[in-house]
């Protein structure tokens, strides 16, 4: 059986030159509810599972926190490291399918920015996040919302150099399997909230005119 996710790697190397500039609604979408949910982070110990070119690890540190931001793929960490700011984050390439290098009780926060429909299966990824969390600890996690594969929409982009649509690959885990495994690890429920582009936002970011009033993203605020 051919692996869905065998090419996400390569894939987010090919789509880091452009993460940050090809205006994708979703990032523009999930940013500020991401933010708010983890509200103020200064003083806190913060870890960014799945960091990309760094967009949220690099506010959480300005903001005062004192953050370590993991990602597996080297080219996105590359442009995450040009970026003013960096060197206040410890940036580490790690597969989050393989075990966090880090021992229990080491973060207060950790966040993660649409990263599940990249993992095989979601309950040694939630049960590692646990472990890593001090006792009343909390955890953010955004996702693509599922209800965007019955639009047959995953994560993509045009390789501006060939024109060529890449999609690094997905895997459409239902909401209920993101709650029951956070669940199964031990976290509690705080939120899960689903969110929809409207037109003001769709006139801001025009691909996401086909989506207004449609799930694009969900958003776990989860209490250790």
């Amino acid at each position: 059986m051919t692996d869905p996710l065998a090419n996400v790697r390569a894939g987010y190397d090919r789509w880091a030159s452009v993460y940050d500039h090809d205006a994708n609604p979703l990032q523009a979408l999930e940013e500020p509810r991401v933010r708010a949910a983890v509200g103020d982070p200064c003083g806190l110990v913060v870890l960014d599972l799945g960091c990309g070119t760094g967009r949220h690890a690099l506010w959480l540190a300005e903001a005062g926190a004192t953050v370590t931001a993991l990602d597996f793929s080297e080219g996105m960490l590359a442009e995450a490291c040009k970026k003013p700011g960096a060197d206040a984050v410890r940036f580490i390439a790690h597969d989050l399918h393989q075990p966090l290098p880090f021992n229990g009780d080491a973060f207060n926060l950790v966040v993660s920015g649409l990263v599940l429909e990249h993992l095989r299966e979601l309950d040694g990824f939630f049960s590692e996040i646990h472990r890593v969390l001090v006792p009343d600890g909390r955890a953010v996690v955004s996702a693509m919302h599922p209800a965007m594969f019955l639009r047959s929409s995953q994560a993509r982009f045009t390789d501006p150099d060939s024109g060529e649509l890449v999609q690094p690959g997905s895997v459409a885990h239902p909401i209920s399997a993101f709650v029951m495994a956070a669940g199964r690890a031990g976290f509690r429920l705080e939120s899960m909230e689903e969110f929809a582009p409207d037109a003001d936002f769709a006139a801001r970011y025009p691909r996401a005119a086909k989506y207004v009033g449609w799930p694009m993203l969900v958003v776990l605020q989860l209490g250790a």
